[in-house]
């Protein structure tokens, strides 16, 4: 009994250090080994608790013929997933026109009620350019990626104009594009992700890739910027300059990847790891089917479940807390942008607040009148 328990837990242990046995190996290959270790367990499993053959021989003729039926059923289910793919292709082609018609009123290319060119002089001095935040908003609508956006990110996502996904022509999986106008935050026009999939019916992720952001100095949003304070009395009154990681959206495009060696890391590590990715993979999932289908739901609060939108939500003020002589930890303070910068900020932090109000103002309103 000892000796089975033992090849069934080596098997376990193969499947946990696939990712890196099978590192130079194609996505199909990998595939193909998956479905070969899952046949592996498969039939330890059968071989160990002789299930089959303890059946009476009715039974088991019985059961013989549903797996006969199950074998007709995964073969319609092949066909099905085919001609799926092909459907769900047809539509992505049919549904560009339409994607491209939103971005031109978002961002001003075309004047809404008659689809005319706009006067770009007439429109600019209106101050009524297309939809300002228009992405901002429709994705802070919904809870998932709201989560992940802090106020910092904000700055940097007024300027999203677009966003797309597509199929991978050569593999599976999908590519996720978003198109940022000239900021100062970042010198990237399109930031990308890339999941790469094992099997997307099953939801199997081989791994995910996005873009390296060039930061321009002192930006980066991933980042914050950290100056211990001279202890009383230094000469020295130079502060001690450290950057730290901090949370923000853009962190969705630096994935958690997986080791090149498994056996590196322990079981917490692994757990929280596996955690990681498929919160990374909901997210970009949400992005896919959700915010780019349905963005003007979003951006109006039309999508938002009404669970989600009766819940009052609190925030909470972090308050720290100067005591030099408490335990003789050292005490830093985030850098502080420049006073024009943070007023500018400020407006901006404003405009969408009053976007953000008037859409809640306008779903009140059709609720009251339903």
């Amino acid at each position: 009994m000892s000796d089975q328990k033992d090849q069934v837990n080596t098997a376990y242990n193969v499947e946990s250090d696939l990712p890196a046995a099978t590192a130079v190996l194609s996505a199909e290959d990998r595939a193909d080994l998956v479905n070969a270790i899952k046949t592996k367990l498969h039939d330890l499993a059968k071989d160990h608790s002789g299930f089959l053959e303890k059946l009476p021989p009715n039974i088991r003729k019985r059961v013989d013929v549903l797996r006969e039926i199950q074998g007709q059923y995964d073969e319609l289910e092949g066909q099905f997933l085919e001609e799926r793919a092909a459907l769900e292709a047809k539509f992505q082609k049919l549904y560009e026109p339409i994607y491209s018609k939103r971005y031109e009123i978002v961002n001003g290319v075309v004047e809404a009620e008659n689809e005319g060119t706009v006067d770009k002089e007439t429109n600019e001095s209106a101050g009524d350019k297309g939809i300002p935040h228009f992405w901002l908003l429709a994705m802070k609508n919904n809870e998932a990626i709201s989560k992940e956006i802090t106020e910092r990110d904000e700055g940097a996502l007024q300027y999203l104009k677009d966003v797309k996904w597509s199929r991978l022509e050569d593999a599976k999986g999908f590519k996720l594009e978003f198109f940022f106008d000239t900021n100062p935050y970042f010198s990237n026009i399109v930031l990308t992700k890339t999941y790469h999939m094992i099997s997307e019916d099953e939801h199997i992720l081989e791994n995910a890739i996005g873009t390296k952001i060039e930061w321009f100095p002192g930006k980066s949003l991933t980042q914050k910027i950290l100056k211990k304070k001279p202890k009383k009395g230094s000469n020295d009154t130079k502060p001690i300059i450290k950057t730290e990681e901090c949370e923000s959206f853009f962190h969705f495009f630096d994935p958690p990847q997986l080791p090149e060696d498994a056996e590196e890391i322990d079981e917490e590590t692994a757990e929280l790891l596996q955690s990681q990715m498929e919160q990374d993979y909901e997210i970009g999932s949400t992005i896919r089917e959700k915010i780019i289908p349905h963005a003007v739901s979003w951006f109006t609060g039309e999508a938002v479940p009404i669970d989600n939108e009766e819940e009052e939500e609190e925030e909470e003020e972090e308050v720290e807390e100067d005591d030099d002589d408490d335990d003789g930890e050292e005490e830093y303070y985030v850098e502080e942008n420049d006073e024009e910068e943070d007023d500018e900020n400020e407006k901006e932090k404003e405009n969408v607040r009053n976007v953000n109000n008037t859409n809640k103002g306008n779903g009140s309103a059709e609720t009251s009148g339903q």
